[in-house]
Parts: structure tokens; C-alpha cells; sequence
């Protein structure tokens, strides 16, 4: 379950959330209590977001703003889902691998995301964004001029400003998802501590790894 309440139909009043439930979920049907949007999503993040209504429609104005920009469509998603990936979000990065799909992209590609670095299948600029991902991602920020210099060689300004701003709002909803637990985020925290079996001996393993 997501760490916040989702908000139920019957408490909706902003005629934008409603317009939302109804095309995702269907107008017979209480997202909060029957999930399941029409894309195969849990569809929790729409629930939760409704505790906002300020909040969920800046959201969605920045979903249609990213699809009406010059940038080409397959940058502006490989930059995202490797943001998820980056970001450990499996909502995020599954989405957009299907994204990408949906755009024609060779599933050699997409499986080779996790792994770009090593992988011959990008081209010059594809591989330019996903180190420029990378540094927005990892680095917080920190990018080479080598590759600002590929990216600078092949797009223009303004296409670099959405495509910067288009991956970190994808951060942003990355790391949200998983703090909140929202959709396929909703997943236990996977370090934790291995127990020892009942009846082992807990000793010093400083002591145990010295050799003495």
C-alpha cells in the first residue's frame, strides 16, 4: 500500500481529478478502493496526488508540456527511463521502456539500458544522453564538457533545456514514487539484515577475519 492515503471518488470535488479517474479508471469505478488503470497500472499515483489538487495539476501540466517539444520524442524517453533506472524506480523505468516501444524502439535497446555503457547498439548522441543522465542523476548535476559537447553538436539550446528539464522532473518523480510507494514502488526495502540461523554463535568477526 502507498505511505499515504489515496483519496476516494465520493471526496473528489476538482473536476480535473475527476476528469482523470474517469478516463484512467473508468467512470463506474472508485480508484481508491478498485485499482487498476487502463494501461495495466495499479494507478495509486493518481489517488495519492488527488490529496493535492494544486499539486496534481502542475503535475499534469508538466506531462503535456514534455510531449509538445521539439526535442525528438526517443531522446526525451531514453533520458527518462534511464532516469527510473538511475533512481531505482521500477515504476518510472517500466513505463518508459514501454514508451520507447511504443515509439519503435529496437528491443535491443531497451534492454541494453542497464548496461548502456558497455553496449554498441547507441548511437553517438543516444549515448551522450544517457551519460548526460547519468550526471544529472547520479552526480546531481556534474557533467563532463565532452559530453555537453556531443549533446551541443547534435541538438539545439532550446532542445537541450527540455531535454534537461524533462529527466530531472522524471528524477523528481522517481524518487517521489519511491518514497511514497506509489505504484510499482510499492516494494519492501531490499537491504536489510540477514539473520543468523538459530543456534549460530554470534562472535566478533573482526576477530574471526584477523587470521588470530
Amino acid at each position: 500500500m502507498p505511505r499515504l492515503r489515496e483519496v476516494p471518488r465520493a471526496e473528489v470535488t476538482d473536476e480535473k481529478i475527476l476528469f482523470f479517474y474517469d478516463r484512467l479508471f473508468g467512470p463506474d469505478k472508485d480508484p481508491a478502493v478498485d485499482h487498476g488503470t487502463i494501461h495495466a497500472t495499479p494507478g495509486d499515483w493518481w489517488t495519492v496526488f488527488a490529496q493535492s489538487p494544486d499539486v496534481f495539476r502542475h503535475a499534469v501540466r508538466g506531462f503535456s508540456l514534455y510531449r509538445n517539444v521539439t526535442l525528438d520524442p526517443l531522446l526525451r524517453e531514453l533520458g527518462q527511463a534511464r532516469a527510473g533506472y538511475a533512481r531505482g524506480s521500477q515504476f518510472v523505468f517500466s513505463q518508459h521502456c514501454k514508451q520507447m516501444r511504443s515509439l519503435g524502439a529496437p528491443e535491443e535497446k531497451i534492454a541494453a539500458l542497464p548496461h548502456w555503457q558497455v553496449s554498441d547498439c547507441f548511437s553517438a548522441l543516444e549515448r551522450a544522453v544517457l551519460a548526460y543522465t547519468d550526471g544529472l542523476v547520479y552526480d546531481g548535476g556534474r557533467v563532463p564538457d565532452e559530453v555537453f559537447a556531443v549533446l551541443k553538436a547534435h541538438l539545439t539550446d532550446p532542445e537541450i533545456l527540455q531535454l534537461t528539464y524533462i529527466t530531472t522532473l522524471y528524477d523528481m518523480h522517481a524518487t517521489m514514487c519511491r518514497a511514497l510507494r506509489l505504484e510499482f514502488d510499492d516494494r519492501p526495502e531490499l537491504i536489510a539484515e540477514v539473520e543468523i540461523p538459530a543456534g549460530v554463535e554470534v562472535r566478533d568477526l573482526s576477530a574471526d577475519l584477523s587470521g588470530e
